[in-house]
């Protein structure tokens, strides 16, 4: 796995690199953020179809969670890298390696949020909202004959 580093930037904080001790704690934030994200997916794709029944607002506060936390990710790959390199028990070594496969379901379920997120943009009420009665018109029978709008 490569390491991406990130740069650091005054102002910012060094992160606080644990010890394997912090072990459990990081792999139950890990399994609950990924258990949430995978359900604010699942959430998501109810809109898909009718992606007016979202404000901007909503969409775009998703987009925000969502990108600050894939901003996070390499900090905590990072740490599981340097817990990787350390003597672990089999039973550490286990979960590492079990975590940092957690973080790529992570990652890409992050993607396909901020990817339907994207989606779901185009289409909010204020969008529609915005619209003349003649282009939502002519955008229903487009997608009632299969078309693209």
């Amino acid at each position: 796995m490569s390491k991406k580093k990130r740069p650091h930037q005054p102002g910012q904080q060094q992160p606080q690199w644990r010890p394997i001790s912090f072990l459990s704690t990081l792999a139950q934030h890990i399994d609950g953020m990924l258990q949430a994200d995978v359900e604010q997916y699942e959430t998501l794709l109810l809109a898909k179809g009718k992606p007016h029944v979202l404000d901007d607002f909503t969409v775009n506060r998703v987009k925000h969670v969502f990108t600050t936390q894939r901003n996070d990710f390499p900090l905590f790959e990072e740490q599981l890298s340097r817990w990787q390199a350390e003597p672990l028990t089999d039973e550490q070594s286990r979960e590492v390696a079990c975590l940092l496969e957690q973080m790529k379901r992570m990652r890409e379920n992050n993607a396909r949020v901020l990817e339907l997120a994207d989606e779901l943009a185009k289409g909010t009420i204020e969008k529609v909202m915005a619209k003349s009665d003649g282009q939502v018109g002519q955008e229903f029978l487009m997608r009632m004959f299969g078309q693209e709008p």
